[in-house]
Formats: structure tokens, C-alpha cells, sequence
């Protein structure tokens, strides 16, 4: 191979790749709004790992036209991630569903312990209780469109099936009254997607066929123990479901997305998600 036929070298990265080693020296535009202070801050951590971080075309669609040519990389000759993204928390080896909840999942998960908190004060089985604590889990670690769905698929293979149909099913009957539950329909989504909306078809009729459906209470208790207006106030703890988790929550010993299992990629993709392949 001769010199011109050679790889280009990409510079060393620094020793220390903790953010707050890769964070160091940054400087901000004037006036910069907190978005934007955040992509520079970002832009600033890539150039000091010297390493391209991709971003899949769903990260970028709708800030971007996904049809179009993506904007070229500010440094090509840099290789790109295939690993841990050093910008993040390193996970354990053999992750479990704690340590999602710890080093992955967002703020957010905070509601999830308010609805999991309700209802096991107000005595609901395990399975219930399990449910309005994975509920959420779509949103707080992977993606909020059609949440439920992805929920119901993310946690399929580790609990009872009822489970996961409830936390599938909550995403559409969160839309629809139950008076005789005394479950209405949440003034957050007013405020949130206006007086006039009205839900797709494919949610509507998923709400009929959960309506029927011989677990339909389960899923229900889940809209009845959500929290539709979070109290920062509230004083929740992951201690309180760690037992419950054990007997409902089956943890494969590999660690979550190491386990060869249908949905493991999903797993695998939180823990590393800038990868580039």
C-alpha cells in the first residue's frame, strides 16, 4: 500500500472522555439561545473526541428533509463512532432495567414513578403496579410516536403478557371516558393539542378492541394512576419497586439487549446510540 492509498489518521482524542473533559474550553456566540448553545456545546464535545457522531435520518427528519442529501460532515476524514458514546454514561456490562432507569432513561420517568407510586398506595396487584411503572418507558428511553406500541414491544419478552398488552392498550384509552371508573378525558390534552382534536382512525380502533378485551381493566388503571399534571413536589423512590421488579421483571443474565431476544437491538440502541452502523 503506498502513502496515497493509506487511511487518513484521525488525531488522538484526549486522554479523559468524561464530558466534562470533553466539555472543556467551550465558548459560546453571544446572544446564543440555549438551543443553540447546545449544538455548539455538542459540535465542541465531537471536535475534542475526534470522532464523526452520526445521526440516524428519524433523529434528523423534520429539522431536515429526509429526502434531501444531508449536510457533509465538518470533518470527513474523521472516523466515525462504532462503540460507547463517551459523551454518555458507560453502562454495566450486563445491563439490567435499573440501570436503564439510571444512565438512559430522561427526567421524565420521574411521572412514572408518581403513577407506579399511586398505584401501589391504592393496593393494585403487581402486575398493575409494573405496568403504570413501564407504562412511559417508549418516552423516557426510545421515542414518544406511538409510544405505547413501542413500549408493549420493548418489554414484551420480560413480563407477563398481560403487561405489555396494558401498557399497548394505554395509548389509545387514554383518549376515551370511562365514567364508570370516573376516568375523563385529561384537561392536559386540551392545553396540550387543542378543544378540536380528534384521534386517528387506527387509535379509535384499537380503543374498540381494548374496550372488549378481558385485560381492558388493567390498561384502564393505568390511565386512572397516570399523572396528567406532574407535582414536582412529590417525593417518589425506585427503592419502593426494586422487589417487584424482581419477581415480575425478567432479567436476562446477558443483560438487557445482549440476550438474543426479539426486541435486544431496541435495548442495544439506547446504550449506544450515536452508533454509527
Amino acid at each position: 500500500m503506498t502513502p496515497e492509498q493509506a487511511p487518513t489518521v484521525a488525531a488522538e482524542a484526549p486522554d479523559d472522555l468524561s464530558p466534562a473533559s470533553l466539555a472543556q474550553g467551550v465558548t459560546f456566540t453571544s446572544g446564543a439561545t440555549l438551543s443553540e448553545r447546545a449544538e455548539e456545546l455538542e459540535e465542541h464535545m465531537m471536535k475534542r473526541l475526534n470522532r464523526r457522531i452520526g445521526k440516524s435520518v428519524l433523529f434528523t427528519s423534520g429539522d431536515l428533509d429526509p429526502t434531501q442529501p444531508a449536510p457533509p460532515p465538518a470533518d470527513p476524514s474523521q472516523y466515525v463512532l462504532m462503540g460507547d458514546d463517551p459523551r454518555l454514561p458507560k453502562m454495566p456490562e450486563k445491563p439490567t432495567l435499573l440501570d436503564f432507569f439510571k444512565y438512559r432513561f430522561s427526567p421524565s420517568q420521574n411521572h412514572l414513578l408518581q403513577s407506579a407510586t399511586h398505584a401501589l398506595k391504592d393496593g393494585h396487584s403487581e402486575k398493575v403496579v409494573l405496568a403504570c411503572l413501564l407504562h412511559d418507558i417508549g418516552v423516557v428511553g426510545f421515542i414518544r410516536a406511538d409510544h405505547g406500541y413501542w413500549g408493549e414491544q420493548l418489554v414484551a419478552p420480560y413480563v407477563d403478557e398481560e403487561v405489555s398488552w396494558a401498557i399497548r392498550a394505554h395509548q389509545a384509552l387514554r383518549f376515551f371516558p370511562d365514567p364508570s371508573v370516573g376516568y375523563e378525558y385529561p384537561e392536559m390534552y386540551v392545553r396540550l393539542l387543542g378543544p378540536d382534536y380528534k384521534v386517528e382512525p387506527y387509535i379509535e380502533e384499537e380503543y374498540k378492541q381494548a374496550r372488549d378485551h378481558k385485560w381492558y381493566m388493567t390498561s384502564r388503571l393505568i390511565t386512572l394512576n397516570d399523572i396528567y399534571s406532574f407535582d414536582p413536589n412529590a417525593v417518589v423512590s425506585m427503592e419502593d419497586f426494586t422487589d417487584i421488579i424482581g419477581r415480575n421483571f425478567k432479567q436476562p443474565k446477558e443483560g438487557l439487549g445482549f440476550d438474543g431476544s426479539p426486541v435486544a437491538h431496541m435495548w442495544r440502541t439506547m446504550i449506544r446510540p450515536t452508533k454509527y452502523l
